[in-house]
């Protein structure tokens, strides 16, 4: 079944709504989405090294799109919407502290979850609901995430062939340490965050 999941992807990474599939989920990703959209870019780009560059670009600025989602739902919509987005990734008891030094480091908390694994849309919604401000926001989120994405792109196009001969061989392995990965965050985040 994994094998038909990457087939399939591979086989979409070509096709004429790859792009705009990518565009979709890196925006929602930014703001309600809990899956990151590498999981659709690294199988475009080996795909398709020739348009990394045009992927990578889709994908960033899809995601800081979707910031400004978030952004306006912390902003506007935190009793309705982002409180239980954020009571979901564990943070509505810490929220209180983390708003009161948040805009003094604001710049910077976003640009580290714009690159890291950290759920970008948790720092998108309190960015909205601190009031951050929005230029501030709006280059570290262009920074971080561009700054992830196109270095994606870059490894992938350099050294595509062997990695994408790499995944193939173990691909079972690989989607298992990705998915232990993934949960391992969310369980260290919540350790963390109490």
């Amino acid at each position: 079944m994994l094998r038909k999941l990457y087939d399939w992807t591979m086989a979409q990474a070509n096709s004429p709504r790859a792009l705009a599939t990518l565009a979709v989920i890196s925006f929602v990703e930014s703001s309600i989405f809990p899956i990151p959209p590498d999981i659709l870019l690294i199988p475009m780009i080996l795909a398709a090294r020739s348009k990394a560059w045009k992927i990578a670009l889709v994908c960033t600025l899809s995601s800081v799109l979707g910031g400004f989602a978030g952004y306006a739902i912390g902003m506007f919509l935190f009793d309705q919407v982002a409180a239980p987005i954020l009571s979901f990734y564990g943070y509505m008891d810490k929220f209180t502290l983390f708003q009161e030094q948040y805009n003094e480091w604001g710049a910077w908390i976003v640009f580290g979850a714009g690159i890291t694994p950290f759920p970008y849309k948790v720092i998108t919604i309190a960015s909205g609901l601190t009031g951050l401000n929005l230029g501030i926001f709006i280059v570290a989120s262009i920074l971080a995430r561009g700054l992830r994405f196109f270095l994606i792109a870059a490894l992938l196009w350099k050294f595509g062939t062997p990695i994408r001969s790499f995944i193939e061989a173990h691909l079972g392995k690989l989607a298992t340490a990705f998915f232990v990965l993934l949960i391992g965050s969310f369980v260290a985040l919540k350790v963390l965050s109490t």
